[in-house]
């Protein structure tokens, strides 16, 4: 955050999207923490049905997060980028 605000004062050019890009992907870093976290303690724990549907329903809401926040920062689908990157270098698909 201070760093964003100092390159604001020097009038550097792109600093905000350039913070929120950052922000965007610490914050998808976090989320497959978190899904990595609860998938390990629905193992480490004796499974019952009820904890692997709660797990289920925790991954799903977690995945449409991680996929909304990719979508705001790069503006394309995950899925979508091998063909951005191919048609950036100007290969065909």
């Amino acid at each position: 955050m201070t760093l964003a605000a100092q390159r604001t004062l020097r009038r550097e050019p792109d600093v905000y999207s350039r913070f929120r890009r950052f922000l965007g992907r610490s914050i998808l870093l976090g989320l497959e923490l978190l899904v990595a976290a609860d998938i390990i303690r629905t193992v480490a724990v004796t499974p019952t049905l009820a904890s692997v549907g709660v797990l289920a329903a925790i991954v799903l809401i977690r995945t449409f997060l991680s996929w909304s926040l990719e979508l705001e920062i790069t503006g394309r689908w995950p899925w979508q980028k091998a063909a951005a990157v191919d048609s950036a270098r100007g290969t065909p698909e």
